[in-house]
């Protein structure tokens, strides 16, 4: 089998599943069980000067009968005292101490309470820090979090007082609340961070109750904005890990998060440039022993693939990401439907003809039923109708071109 371990920013764990700072490590008790259930680390939830939560603090995105699709948060760090969760980290890392434990630490923007914490939390045995500069909510409204997150000055500053009193290795938790999220994790490496991690969760609102007119969660009939993650934040996530993977000026190590619920996601963030990923959403819907099928899965998918280590995912899809300018403007597929597998749902013909470039027609088959026939000439190949299909390869995209050279429009601006 597969080497599973994985090394992020100088931290190693026997598997790249994480557990992220969030409910599902709130204590030593449910971290214990995590770790015996197979997971390789687990990002303690955020340490600081305890607070005092709402009372109803979560909302849920269904859509068309999918649970959770996304999900909503107004809750803040830590409201446990900071000596117990010192007490339970040293009692987690004595018991597993293969396993990686992330302390991640949230408090007032001040270098002397930055090193203050930072030293009081190291010297009970975490295997590094995650500073949080990406909670959207609460915290933010204090001048923690994004807040900070948000200003490359005050992050890269900030994590150059935590790097200079720590003894272990250091990210920095990036909040996607941002124009360009390149330039905060440029600023976390310059201010000597290990790695980053991201994203944090994403401003919003997850609905009002049509009934009540209340926003959800909704406390004593009042609402706020929260932090969105699960499944639905994935493609955002993604597009902002594969950014600073490739891009120069970062060049650090990326713990990716975001709607991590398989080992198919997981793959996908490795290949995108991430080190190891995060899972929070998924572990509020399933538990903890979701981590057994990603574990078998990944290491099924090392083995066919050919690969000795998890370590050999990482980037590998980072080279063919690029600028729309660079695309080939060459290339050319079109929609073939597969009539043995098509049920005449009509799906694809309605949604090309009202949504895109009316290239199916409806004809007929010689036994009284209506074929759908693509008209290739016409179609300029936008995936739609696949997309739309309800029956699992029944419309291939197919590729048409010459298979000539490439030509893109920033070549074409050239000439």
């Amino acid at each position: 089998m597969a080497d599973l371990s994985v090394n992020v920013g100088g931290i190693k764990s026997p598997n790249p599943f994480w557990l992220a700072s969030a409910p599902p490590t709130n204590s030593g008790y449910q971290v214990m069980r995590a770790f015996e259930a197979g997971w390789g680390g687990a990002v303690w939830k955020t340490l600081g000067d305890p607070i005092v939560n709402v009372s109803s603090r979560f909302g849920g995105f269904h859509f068309e009968g999918a649970r959770m699709l996304g999900f909503n948060n107004i809750e803040l760090i830590t409201d446990r005292p900071l000596e117990d969760n010192l007490r339970e980290i040293r009692e987690v890392k004595r018991a597993f101490p293969d396993r990686a434990v992330i302390a991640s630490l949230m408090v007032d923007n001040v270098k002397e309470v930055w090193q203050e914490i930072v030293k009081r939390v190291q010297d009970v045995g975490v295997d590094g820090f995650e500073l949080n500069f990406g909670c959207p909510h609460g915290m933010s409204e204090r001048g923690m979090g994004s807040a900070v997150g948000q200003s490359p000055e005050f992050l890269r500053q900030a994590t150059e007082w935590v790097v200079e009193v720590a003894e272990v290795p250091v990210i920095v938790k990036l909040t996607p609340n941002i124009t360009d999220i390149r330039y905060t994790a440029r600023a976390a490496a310059q201010g000597g961070a290990h790695a980053v991690s991201m994203i944090n969760t994403i401003n919003s609102l997850i609905g009002v109750d049509l009934n009540t007119w209340t926003p959800i969660p909704n406390v004593d009939g009042r609402g706020a904005h929260g932090g969105y993650c699960g499944p639905a934040v994935k493609p955002i996530a993604l597009n902002m890990v594969a950014d600073c993977a490739r891009d120069p000026l970062v060049g650090i190590p990326i713990s990716g998060i975001g709607g991590v619920s398989t080992w198919q996601d997981a793959v996908e963030y490795m290949l995108l440039g991430a080190s190891g990923v995060q899972v929070c959403t998924a572990v509020m819907h399933h538990g903890f022993r979701i981590v057994e099928d990603m574990i078998d899965g990944l290491n099924q998918y090392l083995d066919a693939r050919g690969l000795s280590s998890a370590m050999d995912l990482v980037g590998k899809s980072v080279g063919r990401v690029g600028n729309w300018g660079d695309l080939n403007l060459e290339y050319k597929v079109a929609a073939r439907i597969d009539q043995d597998k098509c049920i005449r749902c009509n799906k694809c013909y309605i949604a090309c003809e009202d949504a895109a470039h009316q290239c199916i027609d409806r004809a007929p088959d010689g036994s009284g039923q209506m074929a759908l026939v693509v008209d290739e000439e016409e179609c300029v190949g936008c995936n739609l109708c696949s997309i739309v299909c309800p029956v699992e390869n029944c419309i291939e995209m197919a590729r048409v071109d010459s298979g000539g050279p490439a030509f893109s429009w920033r070549e074409r601006q050239a000439l």
